[in-house]
């Protein structure tokens, strides 16, 4: 198991990211791939990997919500 901060972003189509529900938690898994696999509510839409090491993962439902997951 690795340990992650992540910052959990919930973006909905009426507020945008400017209002989006922002916490940061610390969790122990196996991959940020797993911990989304686990606990998001949305597909994944997209996966980034920052040069510092930071993972971004990105999952909707298609209209518009979408909870963005960065992992350090």
């Amino acid at each position: 198991m690795n340990e992650y901060e992540v910052i959990i972003e919930e973006i909905n189509p009426c507020g945008g990211e400017k209002y989006a529900n922002k916490q940061i938690i610390e969790v122990e898994a196996e991959s940020p791939d797993a911990y989304v696999a686990e606990n998001g509510r949305f597909p994944v839409i997209d996966k980034t990997e920052m040069s510092n090491g930071d993972v971004i993962i990105v999952t909707g439902d298609g209209s518009g919500n979408l909870v963005r997951y960065t992992f350090s």
